[in-house]
């Protein structure tokens, strides 16, 4: 029960986080805009509430005695996967405090870039809040306003990562992985919820007519040796008749 409670609080996190680094992309674009930057506001503050949630419940578990060996090393590799999303989420708060700072809305001091994005964000918002309609509350001077709550923030995040590091004693590298490297594209579990299920759809649809695809694909190469015997033949003579000519 411990172990799908904390992987359901994870991937609640990895999604949050994921939309918000989406959001921080928009940033000094062209769709950049004062509900841009209440999105990324709001998004932020879910994040570090399901943060603060996951790190009470990890750290509870790692420093119970009587788990077995089996347990501890599956709540190991999920308080470093915890880890990493924790790092990411710094970074992007980072970044979204140092392009704020270069793009206020209120007093523009640049042009906003064309990147080729285009339209609104608040579908991505509102799928990191859990909502169906993002509703906007914020004054105008939110972009100004939130850069110094933004800057708070990131010096708690940094003192949380550094208090985890004390509570709890795991070393990355002893952490062994379940599964390999890009086994997550392979999986039939996100087809139909995200982009990378819609990659493994188009990858593995060719597999179900093998034989005749490589049959093709040999006697495609085999033509086009043939031609190229053919042109180089051609070249040679050609060039042949023009020294004696």
């Amino acid at each position: 029960m411990g172990k799908e409670e904390c992987k359901t609080m994870l991937d609640a996190l990895n999604k949050v986080t994921a939309c918000y680094r989406h959001l921080v992309i928009a940033l000094g674009s062209t769709s950049d805009s004062q509900n841009l930057r209440e999105e990324l506001k709001k998004t932020r503050k879910k994040a570090q509430e399901l943060a603060v949630a996951n790190r009470t419940k990890l750290t509870t578990l790692l420093k119970d005695k009587t788990i077995s060996k089996e347990d501890r090393a599956e709540y190991e590799r999920l308080w470093v996967l915890f880890s990493s999303s924790m790092e990411l989420l710094e970074v992007d708060m980072k970044r979204s405090l140092e392009i704020g700072q270069d793009f206020p809305l209120k007093v523009p001091t640049r042009h906003l870039i064309q990147t080729g994005m285009t339209g609104s964000t608040n579908v991505v918002a509102a799928r990191a809040m859990s909502v169906q309609n993002m509703k906007y509350e914020a004054d105008s001077n939110i972009d100004t306003a939130d850069l110094r709550d933004l800057q708070t923030e990131i010096t708690q995040v940094s003192q949380m990562m550094e208090e985890m590091e004390m509570k709890v004693q795991v070393a990355p590298w002893a952490v062994v992985a379940k599964q390999e490297a890009g086994a997550e594209l392979k999986s039939n579990m996100s087809v139909g919820n995200s982009s990378v299920g819609v990659i493994s759809i188009c990858e593995e649809e060719p597999k179900d007519d093998e034989g005749g695809g490589g049959r093709e694909g040999g006697s495609g190469s085999i033509g086009a040796v043939v031609v190229f015997f053919v042109i180089v033949a051609v070249a040679l003579v050609l060039g042949y008749l023009v020294v004696n000519m």
